[in-house]
């Protein structure tokens, strides 16, 4: 499986097109906010031949759906995220105003399909298995390939923090539990895309990060 990183927004934020050899691919946490960042996404998609089955959110703050509706319009596809979360996107001009955001009343991102524990996502020869994580967000999930040895964990772990658990709904103790019984009970090689910042391991985090041991 390839993964193509970009980083969007003001808040740096990591979006996700993963894709393999069939030329399907899902795009997760669609963060582009500026014009030249949706043109950035959509030329590498239409370049590569791409054929975009899920739209996927690890969690529904602001900095990862910027995109949301904008893959809507070019793919006609709404996003796929956990129903815990739902109730940040009715307070996304909530959330605009708080970061310091224009309150602009674009349409609000729908869920069309509610992801839960255990479920399973597949595209091409791909499969992601649904872990629900809980802590920075009430319905922040984890998307886990197996076969390709990575996971897809939104803003829950971070190379050598964790997610901040000071907003509506979060959970430091939530997090950290789901994080130790979920997360690093995976292979130590797995490689752990985060919604911010760099790539890391299972094996680095459960080695150095402070806030696990």
């Amino acid at each position: 499986m390839n993964v193509k990183i970009f980083e969007f927004n003001p808040i740096s934020e990591n979006t996700y097109v993963a894709y393999d050899e069939t030329k399907e691919c899902v795009i997760i946490d669609p963060g582009c906010f500026f014009p030249d960042e949706k043109t950035l996404l959509l030329n590498f998609i239409l370049d590569n031949d791409l054929v975009v089955k899920h739209l996927l959110n690890t969690h529904l703050h602001f900095d990862h759906i910027f995109g949301n509706n904008f893959i809507y319009e070019q793919f006609h596809l709404e996003t796929e995220a956990n129903k815990g979360d739902e109730f940040l996107l009715e307070q996304l001009p909530a959330q605009l105003q708080m970061f310091g955001f224009k309150n602009e009343s674009a349409e609000i991102p729908r869920i069309s399909k509610y992801l839960n524990e255990n479920d399973v996502v597949t595209f091409g020869n791909q499969r992601f298995i649904v872990l629900e994580i809980p802590g920075h967000s009430p319905g922040s999930i984890i998307f886990y390939n197996q076969d390709a040895g990575c996971a897809f964990v939104g803003d829950v772990l971070f190379r050598g923090s964790v997610g901040r658990t000071d907003l509506a709904g979060g959970s430091h103790e939530q997090l950290i539990a789901g994080i130790k019984s979920k997360l690093l009970t995976l292979p130590k090689e797995t490689v752990i895309y985060s919604g911010h910042g760099p790539l890391t391991t299972i094996g680095e985090e459960i080695k150095s990060n402070f806030y696990l041991q």
